[in-house]
């Protein structure tokens, strides 16, 4: 029994060593296991580990700047505010947006094609061409309707016969602007002193008698055969290619009274005192501010140009003043308008007046093309000096701007050239023709609308006349001559005209097919 009990004693002892010792083995075991299974564990509480380091760096950084801040905060010691991360950008409204540069893309590629446009060679060239190409068809549409009843009441049977006449003419104006244009720079100053000895030598023949022709009180007209032709017309566009001539000779040389006045000045009052001496104070007006502006570019003196100025200043008003017809004008343009129970309305008011009444009764849109009421012999001269009224009474308001703007593109043709060209020759004679067609329509617009005096000047390109339309597409095509010297123009003709051609000769072989 002794023996029993102390046998199971020791294999007690013994099993709870054998416990001891496995449950001693089974941690090692347990963390060898566990450091091969979770590695993942692993490396975020290695990740943990880092940002808890970095975030003591960084606390310790913070906690150094603010000792050498001196206790304090840093953005406090600094004045500065702290940086904020950038706040979320609220949701762009799409459709305001989205119109918003759809127009500011238009406007830049609006601006891009005009600036593209502006610096093109030939963007002058047809300016000018395309300007008075649409000044001319408008006048012969207008010189048919003005003079429709004065034309079959005149004896001749026809409503056409006026409008034949201008067709004509304006036929042989465009041949000749055309042949102008393709003239070089150096023709015209050849033929710049033959062209004013020959426009002196005309306007000098008016007073031949059996040749020179008086119309209405204007002396200023050579009958040849069944023509009539008013030399004053040709001799303000040879006046302005002399002037142009002269005036780049003599740039710079201009010092003294004799190399300033001579032969400028002389030249001048030769064609004024012509032009005047025939009765027609109204073209010698054009010639005298025609070579106003030309001296004024050339860069004539100021001190000569001044009394040149002041000298043609007096001979107007004596011109004025010893003529009654004049006076009465001046006083019908003053009074004629603002008391129609005073005025002589059947006397010097009487056209002034029913311009007038044209313009008004046109409204904003006009009465319609061909219906004018006072054009039935009720305003003189309606297909010549006052078609601008016609234009008024049948296309209102809206038709008159129209010529007005067209005028203006015209104008600013011109003075493209001027601005555009290195010739001192073309800056003048361009800046003349510029006096001469743009000075005398506005004059003509001025006095149908009752601004100015009767004085009888035609709108150019519109009104009825030979001589007058000629004479203006004649200068037309100098100044189309001009601007081809433009650098590049030559060339962009030349491409344009090959383009042409063979335009032309596609559709010639589709036709054969």
């Amino acid at each position: 029994m002794g023996r029993q009990a102390t046998a199971k004693a020791d294999e007690r002892r013994r099993r709870k060593r054998a416990k001891t010792t496995v449950s001693a083995a089974t941690p090692s075991t347990s963390k060898s296991l566990g450091a091969t299974a979770t590695k993942p564990a692993d490396v975020k509480s290695a990740t943990r580990t880092r940002a808890g380091k970095s975030a003591a760096t960084e606390s310790a950084t913070k906690t150094a700047t603010r000792k050498a801040a001196g206790g304090k905060n840093p953005a406090k010691a600094t004045g500065k505010k702290p940086a904020r991360k950038p706040a979320k950008k609220p949701a762009k409204v799409v459709g305001k947006n989205t119109t918003a540069s759809a127009i500011r893309n238009a406007w830049d590629h609006v601006r891009g094609d005009v600036s593209g446009l502006s610096a093109h060679p030939l963007t002058t060239y047809f300016l000018i061409l395309v300007s008075v190409v649409l000044l001319t068809g408008l006048g012969l549409v207008m010189v048919l309707s003005a003079s429709s009843i004065t034309s079959y009441d005149g004896g001749a049977g026809s409503s056409f016969a006026y409008f034949n006449k201008q067709a004509m003419f304006a036929g042989v104006g465009l041949v000749l602007m055309y042949i102008a244009s393709r003239m070089s720079l150096q023709f015209w100053k050849r033929t710049a002193w033959f062209a004013i000895i020959g426009g002196l030598a005309m306007q000098a023949a008016v007073f031949i008698p059996g040749l020179g022709k008086e119309t209405k009180g204007n002396a200023n007209w050579i009958g040849v055969g069944g023509f009539q032709i008013q030399p004053s017309e040709f001799l303000k566009v040879a006046l302005a290619l002399w002037l142009g001539l002269i005036l780049a000779q003599k740039a710079g040389k201009m010092t003294t009274f004799g190399h300033a006045m001579i032969p400028v000045v002389p030249g001048v009052l030769a064609a004024a005192g012509l032009v005047v001496a025939g009765n027609d104070l109204g073209t010698g007006l054009v010639i005298m501010a025609m070579a106003i502006v030309c001296l004024w570019v050339g860069g004539f003196p100021m001190k000569y140009f001044l009394l040149l100025g002041s000298v043609l200043a007096a001979a107007v008003t004596f011109f004025v003043l010893s003529s009654q017809n004049r006076l009465d004008r001046i006083q019908a343009m003053l009074t004629g308008h603002a008391d129609q129970s005073a005025a002589d309305t059947m006397g010097q008011a009487w056209q002034s007046n029913h311009g007038l009444f044209s313009l008004a009764s046109g409204g904003w849109l006009g009465v319609g093309l061909g219906a004018s009421r006072e054009k039935w012999s009720w305003l003189p001269e309606a297909h010549n000096d006052f078609i601008f009224a016609i234009i008024g009474e049948e296309l209102g308001l809206v038709g008159t701007l129209v010529v007005i703007l067209i005028f203006a593109v015209l104008g600013f043709g011109m003075v493209r050239v001027v601005m555009r060209s290195n010739s001192l020759m073309v800056q003048v004679a361009t800046a003349g023709f510029f006096a001469l067609i743009i000075g005398q329509a506005g004059i003509n617009i001025g006095v149908v609308t009752g601004m100015l005096p009767v004085i009888g000047l035609p709108l150019p390109f519109v009104s009825y006349g030979g001589s007058s339309i000629i004479a203006s597409l004649l200068a037309v095509g100098v100044v189309l001559s001009f601007a081809r010297t433009e650098p590049g123009a030559e060339a962009a003709i030349a491409a344009n005209r090959d383009r042409l051609r063979s335009s032309l000769a596609v559709l010639a072989r589709k036709k054969r097919k």
